[in-house]
């Protein structure tokens, strides 16, 4: 039996990835689309702008797009995804939790609240236990779970792979397509021939989020890792897939093979959207490439590659699909998260 889901924000760039996602899903079936008061009573091939590269899957296509409040969704869908702005969904998601709903969410807003689990299944699963008492403290019926920014999902998985070489404080730089603007964030302008070497927020919530998802959860709250972590964040002139550079110390020395043996050998999570192996490694120098590996393993995997000694620690290379495994496909993993440890 298939569970129902929603979408919020559906008509936009990672609601769309969504749909391409869910609509061929075994578990899921796509019974809800939300968007803006302007797009509500239309069908979502009317209202959305369609730009994914196929088409717009038949079951979906006809659906009427219904405003973004809890009344206008139907009772039987257990599920919500949620791609909102965070200025919006941080009013209208504690509003879908109160009325029963489990939202699984891309939006940045309460990413850091203390009884907000923010998780990657493969690297702090066990985070989800937070929801109980997220339901304790706030009395929902519902759950609220947030995935990370795609800049900080690119990152942190190589990180938990080192952290038990003592990880003591990590410096990276990114190289962001310009996809995790969103259609209009970017115009064509501003980044042909150029980089941008400032994305509001971004740093701030790589240096703030790495520290809660390489925490521990000890049954009731999150203790933040102690990773000193900073960040440079650039816009350029790729369509998907988010490059960084990082710089990461270690209380124990390191060679660049056990480093490389250490992110090889992370487990993806026993989950249908999960790699077998969360990391692959190049020992090319000039690998990851945003346009040769960012559609490894279905745009769910990160890549790694460019790893040598320092004075300090390790320096290195990663990347990940940004709107793939950095939103869209982050979000639909920890749906089934929430699935197979019984919240929906």
């Amino acid at each position: 039996m298939t569970t129902k889901v929603g979408i919020l924000g559906a008509t936009g760039a990672v609601g769309q990835r969504l749909i391409q996602l869910l609509e061929p899903h075994t578990d899921f079936e796509i019974a809800a689309l939300t968007a803006s008061a302007d797009s509500a009573g239309e069908t979502y091939r009317d209202a959305a702008k369609w730009r994914v590269n196929s088409p717009i899957p038949a079951s979906v296509a006809d659906i009427t797009v219904s405003a973004t409040d809890p009344s206008e969704v139907p009772d039987d869908v257990d599920l919500i995804f949620s791609s909102l702005p965070s200025s919006v969904g941080e009013q209208v998601e504690p509003e879908f939790c109160e009325a029963g709903y489990v939202v699984s969410s891309n939006s940045s807003n309460a990413r850091m609240a203390d009884d907000v689990p923010l998780v990657i299944p493969e690297v702090n699963g066990d985070h989800v236990g937070l929801l109980e008492v997220q339901r304790d403290e706030r009395g929902w019926d519902g759950a609220l779970l947030k995935n990370p920014n795609c800049s900080t999902i690119t990152m942190v998985p190589t990180l938990a792979a080192l952290d038990q070489f003592g990880l003591e404080s990590v410096r990276v730089s990114t190289l962001q397509a310009v996809s995790g603007a969103g259609y209009s964030g970017v115009t064509s302008m501003e980044i042909i021939d150029n980089a941008i070497p400032h994305i509001g927020g971004e740093e701030q919530k790589m240096e703030t989020e790495t520290t809660k998802l390489l925490g521990t959860f000890d049954g009731s709250e999150v203790h933040l890792h102690d990773v000193d972590v900073a960040a440079s964040c650039n816009r350029i002139a790729t369509l998907d897939g988010h490059l960084e550079n990082v710089w990461a110390d270690t209380a124990e020395n390191v060679t660049p093979d056990q480093a490389a043996e250490a992110m090889a050998d992370l487990p993806g999570a026993d989950l249908p959207s999960s790699p077998e192996r969360m990391i692959k490694v190049f020992e090319e120098p000039d690998r990851p490439q945003p346009r040769l590996d960012r559609m490894l393993d279905d745009g769910m995997a990160i890549s790694a590659g460019g790893i040598r000694s320092t004075t300090t620690g390790l320096q290195y290379n990663c990347l990940a699909h940004n709107t793939m495994r950095g939103a869209a496909g982050a979000s639909v993993l920890n749906g089934e998260l929430l699935l197979s440890e019984g919240f929906l």
